[in-house]
């Protein structure tokens, strides 16, 4: 099992330091675009050639990515041309907003979608397994747009009960969070649900659990002690490929609702050229991401005893 572990932590952490280089090189490889974005399309020759030099530009690429690499480890992100300032001095609190958001969304969603398929999957064909199944379809097929156009004209503007942004200006507020995370839950509980429905099934028609059926047992227990354990490895993954789609789809539900978080800077970053900035967030989502992805290991792993020892 520790060598599993190591195995997947090596692999997670050789899959972040590529993918920094990927992004370092995509951003900062030429050096004359690099200028141009960090002084204006207005700047002169001259300009931009004494910001290379002074700036440390005129160096191999390599040296540069190493010494970025080395400053990104110790806590030095860089400065930010957007918001004059250096990029940890506020890249954590949007973080903490978008962390937030969707820790809420999640503690939601889970419990929600695995109860939807469960029941689901185990009455196949029947009543309430097309009706779930019609309202996993439903809430998957609406985009986050249309959810926040629907929700707003329902809320905001009929009903009047809810804020039509999320800005936090007068501090934080629950009452806020209701239009971005209703938006959230609704788009992703039904995939979850769907998948975990498929995998329900599939189990359901497993030799063991027909078996135990037929000699008795009674069906409450067939489910929770048989058939339930096998069945959650394929929603755990899923839940947690759920992470790394949080971080993008954040990006159109914290626009709409001028909600600060992550996504809210990745859009600055993109809009002003920041390059720091966008090296951060880019950074931070690929490491969110290998790390649901390890903890996802873990716990199949768990529910899956031969897992360990493949």
């Amino acid at each position: 099992m520790l060598l599993f572990l190591s195995k997947r932590l090596g692999l997670l952490l050789l899959t972040v330091l590529a993918t920094s280089f990927i992004v370092f090189a995509v951003l900062e490889l030429d050096v004359d675009t690099v200028a141009v974005k960090v002084l204006g399309g207005y700047s002169t020759q001259e300009q931009r050639a004494l910001w290379l030099e002074e700036n440390g530009y005129n160096r191999l690429f390599i040296t540069r990515y190493a010494e970025w690499l080395s400053n990104f480890v110790q806590g030095d992100f860089g400065y930010s041309t957007r918001f004059k300032r250096p990029v940890g001095d506020f890249f954590w609190n949007y973080l903490g907003m978008t962390a937030i958001l969707a820790g809420i969304t999640m503690a939601i969603v889970v419990p929600l979608a695995l109860t939807f398929g469960i029941l689901s999957g185990m009455k196949e064909t029947s009543l309430l397994d097309r009706v779930l199944s019609f309202i996993c379809i439903i809430s998957t097929s609406v985009p986050e747009f249309a959810s926040v156009i629907l929700f707003s004209f329902i809320f905001v503007f009929t009903l009047g009960i809810l804020p039509g942004t999320s800005s936090m200006i007068q501090g934080f507020s629950w009452k806020e969070l209701v239009l971005p995370v209703l938006v959230l839950v609704v788009y992703d509980f039904g995939y979850i649900a769907r998948i975990t429905r498929a995998s329900m099934v599939e189990v359901m028609h497993t030799s063991y659990v027909r078996t135990a059926i037929l000699k008795g047992m009674p069906f409450k227990r067939v489910v929770t002690v048989h058939a339930l354990r096998n069945a959650l490895i394929a929603p755990v993954t899923a839940i947690f490929l759920q992470f790394p789609w949080l971080l993008s789809g954040v990006v159109v539900v914290e626009i709409a609702f001028a909600y600060k978080g992550i996504g809210h800077l990745l859009l600055e970053g993109a809009l002003y050229h920041d390059i720091s900035l966008i090296e951060m967030c880019t950074v931070v989502a690929v490491i969110v991401v290998v790390l649901t992805q390890l903890i996802a290991d873990i716990i199949c792993m768990f529910l899956n005893p031969r897992i360990r020892f493949s």
